[in-house]
């Protein structure tokens, strides 16, 4: 039995077992992963991960199941589990069952060009990036990772109104970390590429930016502890953004955890900040022309120029704040509940160059790495403190890099001090995206 019968037969046998409403989530998720270490495959794997999410009004009340197997027997499982999942709720938590929008983008996330290359060509390439960054530099002495993974999705939601969606995705992801020696010094640098343009992958130019990203953290200084201007570095930016995506989220302020509810309409952050959300951002390798509960999704402006225009809404949340959704419902896999969650959401960039930013520093740090951020950032109160990687900035140009430092501020203090974005807006993999940003300061405390 095919996906199309199953989800046909299950929505028929819901209706006969008294559901007024019904819908299946299908997602089903296929991964490659291949790690190389001196010239042999270290790691090889393949997953795939697969099922169908059931939900239905019954009496009144919404129940829910899943289940892996795409099987006849499956059936009267999922019907007789959601009624039971609706017996024990006490009350309707106001959700239904959506018709479908007017229309949908038909926007392709899928390249069959890159579904079509060989496993063996992959391999190849991250073969010769590992060769090409060892040979770059007497200094590297070894590579941490040196990974290609690549992924493909199919998701389907259909639903007893008449709704029948579906779409696919498919992405490469190149990770490299290399480790470079000088003396009794060692660093390490990170770079990490992602496309469905599998052709724009060149190994000569990902093999230099791996190793300059590692040799020019040899030779670290000491500067004094204190409050800077700092530049955050593209990548270090969109980690950050990524970690505080949770106070834009509608579901987050009616649950009194975010310190931006009852501000839609008011200024929240600096004028150069604008903070777009588009399905369909080419940069990005996520993407999605309906979000999980079928409602098309479109490119929307969160943020303006620093006012708060929205926040990030499914159907209920919007309901509750009489609202219309953003097309924001979110389901992490067939077996989750809705949340609220963006798609690729990233801070607009602006006209000058990361370059330019800091030639306009007189004294201040440059930050290209951020970590811990899960443990030392709270995203109720908006205060982070979180280790840092990076490089003393004097008289417009980067000085050194700097020993290990920990950078602490609020987000929603630091989203109302950027002064400037640059022209390198970049995304990583989760659908993030920030070119670099200066900071009118931030604590920079030197260990």
């Amino acid at each position: 039995m095919n996906i199309h019968e199953f989800q046909e037969k299950l929505l028929s046998e819901a209706v006969n077992a008294n559901f007024k409403e019904a819908e299946i989530f299908y997602k089903k998720t296929e991964s490659f992963r291949c790690m190389i270490f001196e010239g042999e495959i270290d790691t090889y794997e393949t997953s795939e991960e697969g099922g169908l999410g059931f939900r239905g009004l019954h009496n009144g009340k919404m129940g829910y199941a899943y289940t892996e197997k795409i099987e006849e027997a499956s059936i009267p499982f999922l019907i007789e589990s959601a009624i039971a999942n609706a017996d024990v709720l006490d009350e309707d938590d106001g959700t239904d069952i959506f018709e479908g929008s007017d229309s949908y983008n038909d926007h392709g996330f899928y390249s069959e060009e890159l579904a079509d290359v060989p496993t063996a060509d992959k391999i190849e390439l991250i073969k010769s990036i590992e060769k090409k960054v060892l040979a770059y530099d007497p200094r590297i002495v070894t590579l941490n990772y040196c990974a290609l993974q690549e992924f493909n999705e199919d998701r389907i939601l259909a639903n007893n109104k008449g709704l029948s969606l579906n779409e696919k995705k498919n992405g490469i992801i190149v990770f490299i970390s290399a480790v470079v020696k000088e003396g009794d010094e060692m660093k390490t640098g990170m770079v990490r590429e992602m496309t469905r343009d599998y052709k724009s992958l060149d190994a000569d130019k990902i093999a230099k930016e791996v190793a300059e990203e590692a040799l020019s953290h040899l030779g670290e200084k000491s500067i004094p502890t204190k409050k800077y201007p700092v530049i955050m570095r593209h990548d270090a930016a969109a980690s950050l953004l990524a970690t505080f995506t949770a106070i834009f989220s509608a579901e987050n302020t009616q649950k009194d955890q975010s310190l931006l509810k009852g501000k839609v309409g008011t200024d929240i952050a600096s004028s150069v900040f604008t903070l777009i959300d588009d399905p369909f951002q080419a940069e990005s390798i996520m993407g999605a022309n309906f979000d999980g509960e079928g409602v098309a999704t479109k490119k929307q402006t969160i943020v303006s120029k620093g006012k708060l225009e929205t926040l990030l809404h499914n159907r209920k949340t919007a309901k509750k704040d009489g609202v219309e959704t953003t097309g924001h419902a979110h389901k992490e896999s067939y077996k989750g509940t809705l949340s609220v969650a963006p798609i690729n959401l990233y801070i607009s960039p602006g006209a000058k160059s990361k370059q330019e930013l800091i030639e306009s520093v007189e004294e201040g740090v440059l930050i290209t790495d951020l970590a811990g951020l899960h443990s030392g950032a709270s995203t109720i109160s908006g205060d982070f403190s979180v280790a840092a990687t990076g490089f003393y900035i004097k008289d417009g140009k980067v000085a050194s890099p700097v020993k290990q430092m920990t950078i602490a501020g609020n987000y929603y203090d630091y989203m109302k001090n950027i002064v400037e974005t640059a022209s390198d807006l970049e995304f990583a993999p989760g659908g993030y995206g920030s070119p670099s940003l200066l900071v009118k300061e931030l604590s920079v405390t030197v260990d």
